[in-house]
């Protein structure tokens, strides 16, 4: 997560240290260097996404299409100049780092009240200043990328550390990304996506030699300088009396400075006039308020050391730098050959957390687009945790005897203080003879399996008594059908027009392409609204981890957003449903959506019916106008707005939303010969 302030710092006061560079000349000089390695940049994935998600609407639940598009014309840029990109995620937070993850949860969490109240006293998109990614990006950029063909790779550890020691290892021509970390460790170049002009492949090169001379310092110094600094290990809190001892033995040099600028370089001069030994870092650690955990520099201090490294300051014996080598000794899960598969599927961005939980027993979530002042829509958290529960018996109720181990969560609602992980109970999905052997879920092979696999999945959102209708539609929409339909019986306010909002979205959606959809233009945002799609997003991440853990009865790739959700288009028929506006406005004039429409809302009531919940009919206000003008009344469309919706279903139509009847196989799934193919974007969706 890097060192405050050592970016600014570097571009301020060491303008030698930022170099531009034009990547295509770097890429030819290391061809010409290298004739038999091509080259390859890793790319620090965590730290691009704000900088690749550029479309003007961000606040209505992410504009998806738009943002694949985004990524394509990244990658082709890079393919163009005959680079090759390797893209790291973050794959788990380290307990080392809970702190700091809290710390910014905090912080993220008043930028999302400030939002909110922006958004209802302007009933608009607050500017970019107040950017707040849309819910869950980091998650579907890794699934997008990965669909357009690109090595991605989910980390074990801190993506930082893995980026750094991947590029040292595969001799790579640079890290592209913006953490100041990259400063630290002895790798290769680091490269900055906030400079980028994609158009020309020029940027700046952030020179650690550069720095070092600039500071007084070796390279050998830079990880004791980050830790004394403060980062993700060393609190800065413990360091405010050694700052001041070191402000007080060198004075600042320039009146211009502002405080952190006079400690980055009373630190270095500090350092720079001490012996490079571990008895040096010892008496450090004496001086330093620690606390229980003297040896908490030492660790900062090994977190920058790659494989292969030494240093110095720490003698080789001193090995507290933890790997994942014997992670499986203390896993949740024992069964080797399901443990090992969930890791290679982790590790290649093919399963959703499933990893987390039969590793460590750990999950969190980050924060949502939710307002906190809604009263009638739960926290995301509160509203899928069913769901998770049924998942989690899924992993792990499978081969144990007696009780089935908890799992701790880390999610981020309003009413959670954040203080200690909530220990979550798993709960039997509600299946007949009970859940099936994870094992056959994985690795077993046939028709009687493909159906438990459905079966399973539909019963953690307990839709198992509609697995003949839902098998009846293509993939995206009987996804998109199971969240919808969960949505409606976990969220008691959710009213008819949302239920029409949501459908016509999905409908509607189908036919547009990204520049379409770039093009449709909101006078006005509904908070609710802005709400409802954050909640929806999260919901299909939710699917993710369901269809993971029961061995993949979905491609993944059927369950990504931008087949089923566009922020503005669902603003639109929100608004729209919730101003009393005919069917036929709802769908756009087109006649050929008109049954489909109606087949979706009675097989998602059915779900309802089925429980006692009857969706009522709920318009909230005048609503809001997007500015085009209400079509001519067609007869056809009908179907006035009811106090309630429970029509016949009827499987008879055609068309679009019906599988073909040959069985859709699966891209990959435990033990299937083909699981480890890469999977491509179908056809049928447009870019």
């Amino acid at each position: 997560m890097g060192i405050k302030g050592l970016q600014g710092f570097v571009t301020r006061v060491c303008p030698d240290a930022c170099r531009t560079v034009d990547l295509k000349e770097v890429a030819e000089k290391h061809r010409i260097d290298h004739p038999d390695i091509p080259p390859v940049i890793v790319v620090d994935a965590m730290s691009c996404v704000r900088h690749w998600y550029t479309p003007e609407s961000w606040v209505c639940g992410g504009q998806w299409r738009e943002y694949l598009a985004n990524l394509e014309a990244f990658i082709k840029a890079f393919t163009a100049a005959g680079i090759t990109l390797v893209f790291y995620f973050d794959g788990v937070v380290e307990e080392k780092k809970r702190d700091e993850w809290i710390k910014r949860r905090w912080q993220n969490y008043k930028e999302i009240a400030a939002l909110f109240q922006f958004v209802k006293t302007h009933r608009k998109q607050p500017g970019r200043g107040m950017f707040v990614l849309p819910s869950a990006l980091p998650t579907f950029t890794r699934y997008a990328l990965k669909s357009l063909g690109q090595k991605t790779v989910c980390t074990l550890q801190e993506a930082d550390f893995e980026v750094a020691a991947y590029g040292l290892q595969h001799n790579c021509i640079g890290i592209l990304g913006q953490d100041s970390d990259y400063l630290i460790y002895n790798t290769s170049p680091y490269f900055s996506i906030e400079k980028l002009c994609l158009d020309k492949l020029v940027t700046v090169m952030y020179c650690r030699e550069a720095l070092c001379r600039a500071l007084g310092l070796s390279m050998t110094h830079l990880p004791l300088f980050a830790c004394l600094l403060g980062n993700d290990v060393v609190p800065e809190s413990l360091l405010e009396g050694f700052w001041s001892k070191c402000l007080a033995t060198c004075p600042p040099k320039n009146k211009s400075y502002n405080r952190r600028t006079n400690v980055i370089l009373a630190v270095a001069n500090y350092i720079s006039r001490i012996p490079c030994s571990y008895s040096s870092l010892k008496h450090l650690e004496a001086m330093l308020p620690l606390g229980s955990d003297k040896t908490l520099l030492l660790k900062g201090m090994e977190s920058y050391l790659l494989p292969g490294q030494q240093s110095p300051w720490i003698p080789p014996s001193a090995g507290h730098l933890k790997t994942f080598s014997d992670v499986g000794e203390t896993a949740m899960c024992q069964d080797k050959e399901i443990f090992q598969l969930a890791k290679e599927q982790h590790i290649q961005s093919e399963n959703y957390v499933i990893f987390n939980i039969l590793s460590s027993g750990v999950i969190e979530c980050s924060n949502s687009l939710e307002d906190d002042r809604d009263t009638e829509i739960p926290g995301q958290a509160l509203i899928f945790r069913p769901a998770r529960q049924h998942v989690y018996s899924v992993l792990l109720e499978s081969g144990k005897g007696g009780a089935c181990p908890s799992v701790k969560e880390w999610f981020v609602y309003f009413g959670n203080p954040l203080q200690q992980p909530e220990v979550i109970q798993p709960v039997q999905p509600p299946l007949p003879g009970g859940t099936p052997n994870l094992k056959t879920l994985w690795f077993a092979k046939g028709p009687e399996v493909e159906k438990q696999r459905y079966s399973t999945f539909l019963a953690c959102f307990h839709l198992q008594d509609l697995m003949e209708e839902l098998q009846a539609l293509e993939a995206p929409v009987a996804g998109f059908c199971c969240l919808v339909a969960y949505l409606m019986l976990q969220v008691h306010s959710l009213s008819l027009e949302d239920l029409n909002a949501f459908v016509a979205l999905v409908l509607c959606l189908r036919g547009k392409s990204a520049s379409q959809l770039e093009r449709l233009q909101l006078t006005e945002v509904d908070s609710r609204a802005v709400h409802l799609g954050a909640v929806f997003i999260r919901g299909l991440t939710t699917l993710l981890m369901a269809n993971s853990a029961c061995g993949f009865p979905f491609r993944m790739e059927d369950l990504m957003p931008w087949k089923v959700f566009d922020g503005k288009l669902f603003q639109e028929k929100y608004q729209r449903s919730h101003q009393s506006c005919s069917v036929e406005e709802l769908l756009e004039g087109n006649e050929s959506l008109y049954t489909p429409f109606q087949n979706l809302k009675s097989l998602i009531c059915k779900a309802c019916m089925a429980k006692k919940r009857t969706i009522q009919s709920r318009p909230r206000g005048k609503g809001f106008v997007t500015g085009t003008q209400q079509r001519e009344f067609n007869p056809r469309f009908q179907q006035a707005h009811r106090s309630s919706f429970v029509p016949p279903y009827h499987n008879q139509m055609r068309g679009f939303l019906w599988r073909s009847p040959q069985p859709q196989g699966r891209e990959y799934r435990s033990g299937h010969p083909d699981r480890r193919r890469r999977f491509h974007l179908p056809p049928w969706s447009p870019r």
